[in-house]
């Protein structure tokens, strides 16, 4: 049994891991608005979104499976092995948010599905002795190891710009006020829609709807930053 639960949480760690390959998304973005534009970047996405269209195409309708891939599929769940992956949702968030969201908010739902997510599986998985009330499978460990990754998440980038410039342009070091009811409302936001959803997928939800309630407080108390 003990065995068992450790390979347990062995997959889930490598399957969660492999989000982490989900920045690679938002730092494509970046680095082509910054060297060309916010449109041709997220046409950059787009083509990419349509290139994972392709492989889940092959793999679900053809039927075949990618060699290259092949691997990583061994360690999704039995629901996910027949529907399209994660990354294509988590890719669709991205592009939604980052088209229609401050770059501060979009960037913070982003790394919030992949970073808290992360927590909330790994912490769960491997502590979780206290289920949450109607929601048996999810425990209390995970989900405040969520919260307090997306916390940290907000702190770090849901600040005030300095000279006009946000501290990721020109430093390592974190630097502007944090914006700290924004930073709580998309914590609490993104922390909530993770534990609560199990069928359709948070990967897309998370960054769309903790984006657009950070946005929306943005937008009514920004004339006091």
């Amino acid at each position: 049994m003990k065995e068992e639960k450790d390979w347990s949480f062995k997959k889930e760690l490598i399957r969660k891991s492999i989000h982490l390959f989900s920045v690679i998304f938002l730092v494509s973005y970046v680095l082509v608005s910054n060297s060309v534009n916010h449109k041709v970047a997220l046409l950059f996405l787009s083509f990419m979104l349509i290139i994972l269209f392709e492989l889940e195409y092959v793999r679900l309708e053809i039927g075949e499976k990618i060699p290259l891939i092949r691997k990583l599929w061994e360690f999704r769940r039995e629901k996910e092995k027949n529907r399209m992956g994660g990354e294509i949702y988590f890719l669709l968030g991205a592009i939604i948010s980052l088209a229609i969201f401050d770059l501060r908010i979009a960037a913070t739902g982003i790394l919030m599905v992949t970073f808290g997510d992360l927590a909330a599986a790994v912490i769960g998985s491997k502590y979780g002795r206290h289920p949450l009330p109607f929601i048996k499978e999810k425990a209390w460990e995970g989900f405040l190891a969520e919260l307090f990754v997306n916390l940290f998440i907000g702190f770090l980038l849901l600040r005030l710009p300095e000279g006009g410039r946000m501290w990721w342009d020109h430093s390592f070091v974190p630097a502007g006020d944090p914006m700290w009811i924004i930073i709580i409302v998309m914590a609490v936001t993104a922390t909530v829609v993770e534990t609560a959803v199990t069928k359709l997928d948070d990967n897309l939800l998370i960054p769309v709807i903790a984006g657009f309630n950070g946005e929306i407080v943005y937008l009514l108390i920004r004339g006091s930053f």
